[in-house]
This record gives C-alpha cells, sequence and structure tokens, in this order.
C-alpha cells in the first residue's frame, strides 16, 4: 500500500493545499486532508476530506490513529509531529522544516518554553506571514519526500 499524506488543515495555508493536490495526483499519492471544518478539495480517487468535531485536538488525533509507518503529516502542530514522529512516520510543517526523531525533542522543548514564557505575560512576536520562500521550502521537503516513495 502506498504513503499517504495526512494534512493537519484547519490552519494549513491555501498555497500549502494546492500544492498537495497538484502532488498527490501527478504522483499518484493519497492524500487527506483532517479538519474541524469542511474544506473544498478536488474531485479525485485520491483525495479525500475527512470532517472531525471541534473539540481540542480531534484532528491531531484522527491523524494519529489513522496514520501508518512511512506515511507524510503535513502540521505546524509540533505535538502532532511529535506524536506522527513516533509511529514512525515523518512530519514536515507548511513552511517546509522537516521534523525528525533527531530534532522533534528540541524542537518540543522550544515550543514548551515559548509557551511558558507567553503564559507568564511575556509578549513574543507571532509567526511572520507566510512568504514566497516558505512555499518554496515546502516544495523542496514534499519534492523529497516525494522522490522516496518513486
Amino acid at each position: 500500500m502506498p504513503a499517504t499524506i495526512w494534512v493537519d488543515a484547519d490552519a494549513c495555508p491555501n498555497p500549502v493545499k494546492e500544492m498537495l493536490f497538484r502532488a498527490s495526483e501527478r504522483k499518484s499519492v493519497p492524500l487527506v486532508l483532517v479538519a474541524n471544518q469542511m474544506i473544498k478539495v478536488p474531485l479525485s480517487p485520491l483525495i479525500k476530506m475527512i470532517r472531525v468535531s471541534s473539540g481540542f485536538d480531534e484532528a491531531d488525533n484522527y491523524i494519529v490513529e489513522q496514520l501508518m509507518a512511512g506515511d507524510l503529516v503535513i502540521t505546524a502542530d509540533i505535538p502532532l509531529a511529535s506524536d506522527a514522529i513516533d509511529k514512525g512516520a515523518l512530519a514536515i510543517n507548511p513552511r517546509g522544516k522537516v521534523y525528525t526523531p533527531e530534532n522533534i525533542k528540541q524542537t518540543l522543548t522550544m515550543r514548551d518554553f515559548m509557551e511558558e514564557m507567553r503564559s507568564s505575560g511575556v509578549h513574543l512576536q507571532g509567526p511572520n506571514s507566510f512568504s514566497q520562500a516558505d512555499k518554496h521550502a515546502f516544495a523542496q521537503s514534499l519534492d523529497k519526500w516525494l522522490v522516496k516513495q518513486s
């Protein structure tokens, strides 16, 4: 069975979704978008939209339950990326950062530290808006994974 691309789709930028739609069709890779709201997807036997209830982490939990070792998870959610890696999947964020067993613990630690800073009242700058450089970095990371699937 071919590897599947799972997308934590609620916060996934549209340019990333568009790239994923094209890649799924071009490489015949199943693509599943999971969100707590309906997201328009192209009519394709390879592309599915799964709507989950709007509870906390519902989409994340669904993805973790369904994914298999070797699958790819697209998410900006670091705990979800960590869970995916624990199950033998690869995770890429929409800005092209590849999460691996070698870097996920450090990334989680930094996320938790920043969360602690925010909750203690320190005002931190949020992420920059999604840029052409982010789009390019994501395309490169996705292409590397797709090449390994061929």
